[in-house]
């Protein structure tokens, strides 16, 4: 019979923390939804569960049980890229890895045939388990026969385990308890009251009766330990990615000349991305220098494109800016990424509205290749209680359309400096005799406030009376008295 194995990382989201945070792991942990205090608990360590920190509670309640809990939240770009590497690192003991598509966390593997290649399959999966924990991942693999047996037993124990006969896993799949199968809360409940704690207690219901009583969800979950939906690993397909290498004869350090080469290398990527109906939203260009080895260099247009002039203007200001060359280049490597072409990407002509969007965002692209990815940035607003936690900086991909609201007045503007500036003390005698700015700008004559801004008990106490200070001049000062440093402080100014 085809043999099939389940490798199951439990709270993968939790784990990929730890990783990121090793210095964590004597403490108690948690995955927030996001890091503020009315953020949502989703996952804890056993740390955490000992202080009574539950997955449902808000992070505010779940820091007042321990003051020392550590938490922070876990994109989902990050769980991709986690869940892309580890099937490029499992596809080394198998060529066929399935992940989940539903639950980050768990990859099906073939086992078939592997047996001629290894003493055991046991061994086989000892290697994949040692693998991971050198990872610092801490994996359950179950080697049997099914795709839900597998899963059940995977979930339901730690280790490995490793069943020599279907009947085997039979009787282990029926045993495995309903809990650590990742179904809803209140259905879980709802089974649980009827009596039905494992799984072969659902099996022996009629599906028509759980369809009716508890949705299609669950009748999935029943057809699926019957063996109705089993299907063999549906392995991912890596994609070729479209690449150009060029190997030079004599070693290259003239930017120019590279710069000719590249063009020669770009049009055959480009045709490969074409040929896929995609187009270019990265294009990576690598060196393999004489006797320093590699660099990698990287061009982000401003959308997607199959222009070959536009990025080979992006590729000449990024090397320019580079100056000169570290060592001769030996080869040259060209990599295109892309994504799905939409018809009006790929369309050769298209009408221009008076203002060109798309020739600023190209413009901004080219800022960026010229003086790196950082140099584009927009704020956007965050909750946060400080001035200087209520927005971060992103970068900015594409310019968008103005939206603009009519206002018959003017509008003053706070402009926030990066960090605050410290000033001399207030005098006694005040306003009369201030000058937090110094004698070209004249004292202050008149302060509005104080606006009290505090809180930050969750990490670090804040306590700040915020003023609004008009010098001689005329200059209208954003100022604050820190009482926990005891000192003035310049957030800005008023315009």
């Amino acid at each position: 019979m085809p043999r099939m194995a389940c490798v199951d990382l439990p709270a993968f989201a939790l784990q990929l923390l730890q990783r990121r945070r090793p210095d964590w792991r004597e403490f108690p942990v948690a995955v927030v939804d996001s890091d503020r205090p009315q953020g949502l608990v989703l996952q804890v360590n056993q740390r955490a569960r000992a202080r009574r920190i539950l997955p449902g509670m808000r992070y505010g309640a779940a820091l007042a049980l321990a003051r020392d809990l550590r938490a922070a939240a876990v994109p989902q770009d990050e769980v991709d890229r986690a869940v892309a590497a580890l099937v490029r690192r499992l596809g080394y003991f198998t060529p066929h890895v399935e992940p989940a598509s539903n639950e980050p966390g768990v990859f099906w593997l073939d086992a078939s045939g592997l047996e001629m290649l290894h003493d055991s399959l046991g061994q086989w999966a000892g290697l994949i388990r040692t693998e991971l924990k050198r990872e610092h991942y801490a994996p359950s693999i179950a080697v049997g026969f099914g795709r839900f047996g597998t899963y059940a037993i995977a979930r339901a124990r730690h280790g490995v385990t490793v069943l020599q006969r279907p009947q085997d896993e039979c009787r282990a799949t029926r045993n495995a308890p309903l809990d650590r199968l990742g179904i809803e809360p209140a259905t879980r409940d709802a089974l649980a009251r009827l009596g039905v704690s494992t799984v072969g207690a659902l099996v022996d219901l009629p599906v028509e009766e759980i369809a009716k009583r508890f949705g299609p969800e669950l009748q999935r979950l029943h057809r699926q330990a019957t063996g109705a939906l089993d299907l063999p690993v549906q392995p991912t397909q890596p994609e070729t990615p479209a690449m150009e290498r060029l190997w030079f004869d004599h070693p290259e350090s003239d930017v120019p000349r590279l710069i000719v080469a590249i063009e020669r290398s770009l049009g055959p990527v480009l045709r490969m991305l074409g040929e896929r109906r995609q187009a270019a939203t990265e294009l990576l260009v690598g060196f393999r220098f004489e006797s320093t080895g590699d660099h990698l260099e990287t061009v982000r247009p401003a959308e997607p494109t199959l222009d070959p002039v536009l990025l080979l203007d992006l590729v000449r200001l990024r090397l320019e800016a580079l100056r000169k060359l570290p060592d001769r280049v030996v080869e040259l490597i060209l990599i295109g990424r892309g994504v799905a072409a939409t018809t009006e990407q790929m369309r050769l002509f298209q009408e221009r509205p008076r203002r060109d969007l798309a020739a600023a965002s190209r413009a901004l692209a080219r800022v960026r290749a010229g003086l790196g990815d950082a140099a584009v940035v927009r704020a956007e607003l965050r909750e946060g209680h400080l001035p200087e936690g209520s927005f971060t900086w992103e970068p900015l991909e594409r310019i968008g359309e103005a939206k603009p609201r009519e206002n018959a007045e003017g509008t003053l503007v706070r402009r926030l400096y990066t960090r605050p500036r410290p000033l001399p003390p207030r005098p006694r005698l005040e306003p009369d005799g201030w000058l937090p700015r110094g004698i070209a700008d004249g004292p202050v004559v008149r302060v509005t406030g104080p606006f009290v801004v505090s809180g930050g008990w969750w990490q670090r106490e804040v306590h700040r009376e915020y003023l609004f200070a008009e010098t001689q001049r005329g200059e209208l000062l954003w100022i604050f008295y820190d009482r926990m440093r005891r000192r003035w402080f310049q957030q800005g100014s008023v315009e």
